[in-house]
């Protein structure tokens, strides 16, 4: 059973790039609003859960866990393929660790079908190995395209919310089309529902130009502090990386580079591309949500948004008067 919830918990999200971490460590370590916490940071990232990828994952540094705690980081191996049911069992125990202590949980993070099986009760389907493993194996011979055809065949509804290249998000909603005997629609809440949740969420916004560069400048910070050691440590160590963690941006393409099929700054240009691909993707899933307040960020999301957040957590702790 979760805890009781008495104050909206608040969540800060964007885009990849936006500046969500800064502006919660700011929060988090601001003396004015301790009253209005303690806060512990509970990331929503489906990529920070895997150990050993931390460069390529912008994962908190050292020093930023050591000042505020930090939850659903370093979760499991990277050959392993982290579910989102999985994720959802794992954050809301954090959360109601956090709150048993009587400390205030901050939802951090850009991935938006995680973010949503934390912020609003759904039923999720489980996982059907045997099937996944033969569409992943499908994956090898055939296009994603010949998977999202038959996927439009027998769940058209679920198909119509994906990119048809997002092989990931494809073949999952196959795995439980074919395991359960079920649409993978029909498992609900669906994720066109915005009812009233105890959260209360800010997003970061950008000008799509100012990102863009904000992207590329990060992509070439992380290549600079050794994403490619990372990624080759990962090739050689065990089983090395599952399928989900092989796509993680920057894992993807670097692994391509060290397997021959290209050069490093093809690498590197593919990772800013993608990169930017995955932020207006992000951007546009959390722009459906209304119950999003956005910040308009124009150069410094910590002196631009956290002014902005910290009176809304203020007046909230202040309550009614």
């Amino acid at each position: 059973m979760h805890a009781p919830v008495t104050r909206p918990r608040p969540v800060v999200l964007g885009p990849t790039a936006s500046g969500k971490s800064d502006v919660a460590m700011a929060i988090a370590t601001d003396s004015a609003l301790a009253a209005a916490g303690p806060f512990e940071i509970v990331a929503v990232d489906a990529m920070q859960v895997y150990r050993r990828m931390d460069i390529g994952t912008a994962k908190p540094t050292a020093d930023d866990r050591a000042r505020v705690p930090h939850h659903l980081l370093d979760l499991v191996e990277p050959d392993h393929d982290f579910a989102v049911a999985e994720f959802a069992a794992a954050a809301h125990a954090a959360i109601d660790d956090i709150e048993a202590r009587d400390a205030r949980p901050m939802l951090v993070g850009g991935t938006g079908l995680y973010l949503r099986a934390i912020t609003d009760p759904m039923e999720i389907p489980g996982t059907w190995p045997e099937v996944r493993a033969a569409l992943e194996a499908r994956l090898d011979v055939e296009p994603v395209a010949a998977l999202h055809a038959e996927l439009v065949a027998l769940d058209p509804d679920a198909a119509a919310k994906m990119e048809p290249t997002n092989a990931r998000r494809v073949v999952r909603a196959l795995e439980v089309c074919l395991g359960s005997g079920r649409r993978f629609s029909s498992f609900g809440p669906g994720l066109d529902t915005y009812p009233e949740v105890p959260f209360v969420q800010f997003g970061l916004r950008w000008p799509r130009p100012v990102l863009a560069a904000r992207i590329e400048a990060r992509v070439h910070r992380m290549v600079d502090a050794g994403l490619v050691a990372e990624v080759r440590a990962l090739l050689d160590t065990g089983p090395g990386p599952s399928r989900t963690a092989r796509q993680a941006l920057g894992y993807k393409e670097v692994i391509d580079h060290l397997e021959g099929r290209l050069s490093l700054d093809e690498a590197i240009a593919q990772v800013v591309l993608r990169t930017r691909q995955f932020a207006v993707r992000q951007e546009r899933w959390f722009r459906r949500d209304p119950r999003v307040r956005w910040l308009d960020i124009g150069d410094d999301p910590v002196a631009e948004a956290v002014p902005v957040i910290a009176e809304a957590l203020a007046a909230d702790h202040a309550g009614p008067t």
